[in-house]
């Protein structure tokens, strides 16, 4: 680990640091290449056909934001600090 990689022991400060964008880096092009595979598969022939509702669009956004918050967590879970008592 390097002295920028984000350091955490409790939950409480591992969200902190995905909203404060520290994950974006590793998360970002996870989620940007993951999100747009399932957003053609899933809704591709709803766009193209015109017929894309308010809800389609909320999909296509949870198809991103789902995969940033598991590389997230995938990322910060190598970064956590442990207690030498547990």
């Amino acid at each position: 680990m390097t002295a920028s990689t984000p350091i955490w022991s409790t939950r409480v400060e591992a969200v902190g640091l995905i909203l404060r964008g520290r994950t974006a880096h590793t998360a970002g092009p996870i989620a940007a290449i993951v999100g747009t595979v399932l957003s053609v598969v899933n809704q591709a022939d709803v766009i193209i056909g015109g017929h894309a509702t308010a809800g389609t669009w909320v999909r296509i956004a949870v198809n991103y934001v789902v995969p940033f918050i598991v590389a997230s967590v995938a990322f910060l879970s190598a970064c956590r600090k442990r207690h030498a008592d547990r």
